[in-house]
C-alpha cells in the first residue's frame, strides 16, 4: 500500500489548519452576533431601538431646540405588555402625551407583582414608526436595569426622554406626527436564557 508524500502530508495539514481556523473565527462570529446586532441597533435605532442620552446631551438639545423647533410638538404614545407567565400587571400612567421637540418630559410607567413571590423583571422596549429610534432619547429609565417586585409591591417607574430636533430635518420623519414607546416586561431569567440560546 502506498504512503503519502511528504508533501501531500504538508498539504493535508495546512488544509486541516485552515478549516480549525476558520471554524474558530465562525464560532467567535456567533458569539460576537448578538452583542454586535446590539451595538448596530443602538447606533442606527434599526428597529424602533431608541437611545441612550446625556444630561449634557440633552441640554444641547434644548438649546437647539430653542432655536430651530421652537413651539414644535410631537404625540408620544405609551404602550405596555407582559410577557407570557408574567403574573403582573404593567400599564403607563397616561396613554399619551404631546411634548416639546428638544426638551426633556418625563412619563411613568406602574407595574404590580400580584404574586406571592418576589420576581425580577426586564423590559425589552421599542418606538414605531422604526424610523423614529434614531431620534428617540432616554436619559433615565427602568429598562437600563432589572427591576425586582416584591409579593403584592406596586412601584412607579420613570422614564426620562426627548425627542432629537434632528428629527425636523429627516426626511424620513415627514409626516410622522406620533410616535410610540412600547415595553414589555419578560421574567429576567427568561431573558438571560433566550439570550444564551
Amino acid at each position: 500500500m502506498a504512503t503519502a508524500t511528504p508533501q501531500l502530508e504538508n498539504q493535508n495539514k495546512k488544509v486541516g489548519l485552515i478549516a480549525f481556523a476558520g471554524a474558530l473565527a465562525m464560532l467567535g462570529m456567533g458569539y460576537a452576533a448578538v452583542p454586535l446586532y446590539d451595538l448596530f441597533c443602538r447606533v442606527t435605532g434599526f428597529g424602533g431601538t431608541t437611545q441612550q442620552a446625556t444630561e449634557a446631551e440633552a441640554n444641547a438639545a434644548e438649546q437647539l431646540a430653542s432655536a430651530s423647533a421652537a413651539g414644535r410638538t410631537m404625540s408620544i404614545r405609551f404602550d405596555a405588555s407582559l410577557a407570557r407567565g408574567v403574573p403582573w400587571e404593567f400599564r403607563p400612567s397616561q396613554p399619551t402625551d404631546t411634548i416639546q421637540i428638544g426638551v426633556r418630559d418625563m412619563t411613568t410607567y406602574v407595574a404590580k407583582n400580584n404574586s406571592s413571590v418576589p420576581i425580577t423583571g426586564t423590559a425589552t422596549f421599542n418606538v414605531e414608526p422604526e424610523q423614529a429610534g434614531i431620534h428617540f432619547n432616554k436619559i433615565q429609565c427602568f429598562c437600563f436595569t432589572q427591576q425586582t417586585l416584591q409579593p403584592g409591591e406596586e412601584v412607579h417607574m420613570p422614564v426620562l426622554y426627548f425627542i432629537d430636533p434632528a428629527a425636523l430635518e429627516d426626511e424620513a420623519m415627514d409626516g410622522v406626527e406620533q410616535i410610540t414607546l412600547s415595553y414589555t416586561f419578560h421574567r429576567a431569567r427568561d431573558v438571560e436564557t433566550e439570550a444564551g440560546s
